[in-house]
């Protein structure tokens, strides 16, 4: 068997013991599923007509149209947790130890856990988005070349956090610290353009929330959904999905590669 079929074989087998793992154990995923829908949920109908007003817009479901890309991202933000969690685990009970021993692709391992981490982040982000559409999100001035591009930058986003994830996973001494390790994913959409246009933050706040990843996905996303202007947005976002998903990959590989703890 060449290298390549013995990795793709060894790769889907790892595929399919994650995905396994996830719907056996489902109360991490859907605690991290909750956690975007029960903000989505808190802004739109408890805050959304203040701030709707607060951007310009006549009613709440012009807040819905503003908040439901960002939520989007901050979907792929949760799910991170449990890739951290789900590759410590792996790396903390022996179970490396054993495959090192046994007769399959080394890279295996992390392709598996990726490839499956992005599943579940997209199948996550298509049900946030079904929930944004049952409470009145539309998306009439888009055209089909845009919704597939919006969705193509959400799996590219998946990977480059799904890569930064699993390196955070294999240096975590325990799934608790994987855990914690993996909040900055999920505090940064909290201080990007998610829910109040940047300009309306204070001055000094400001560039703290513009010059981080969040930020421009989140604005070429929603203006792909809108059918609105991206700018330099979709650049910015491109640039950085494929930065952290290299600066992810080649750190996770040196770490993997050092042997087992």
């Amino acid at each position: 068997m060449s290298s390549l079929a013995l990795a793709v074989r060894d790769s889907s087998t790892m595929l399919r013991r994650n995905l396994l793992h996830a719907r056996r154990y489902p109360s991490l995923t859907l605690n991290v599923l909750l956690t975007p829908i029960m903000l989505l949920l808190l802004f739109v109908y408890i805050f959304g007509d203040v701030m709707s007003a607060g951007i310009g817009g006549s009613d709440r479901s012009d807040y819905i149209a503003y908040i439901v890309p960002g939520v989007l991202l901050m979907t792929i933000g949760s799910s991170t947790i449990g890739t951290a969690v789900s590759v410590s685990m792996d790396m903390n009970e022996g179970i490396i130890a054993r495959f090192r021993t046994m007769s399959i692709h080394r890279g295996s391992f992390l392709i598996g856990h990726v490839v499956g981490s992005v599943l579940q982040s997209l199948a996550s982000v298509v049900l946030v988005g079904v929930v944004g559409l049952a409470i009145g999100f539309r998306s009439t001035d888009a055209t089909p070349l845009e919704w597939l591009a919006a969705f193509g930058l959400l799996a590219l986003f998946a990977v480059a956090l799904t890569w930064i994830a699993v390196g955070m996973g294999l240096v975590s001494p325990n799934v608790e610290a994987a855990s914690n390790n993996a909040l900055p994913l999920i505090f940064l959409p909290l201080i990007s353009s998610t829910f109040v246009p940047i300009d309306a933050m204070p001055g000094w706040f400001q560039p703290i929330a513009e010059y981080q990843p969040f930020t421009p996905a989140i604005e070429t996303v929603r203006g792909l959904l809108l059918g609105t202007e991206i700018g330099h947005n979709g650049w910015l976002a491109l640039a950085w999905c494929l930065g952290l998903s290299a600066l992810g990959y080649f750190w996770s590989k040196s770490v993997f590669n050092r042997g087992p703890k």
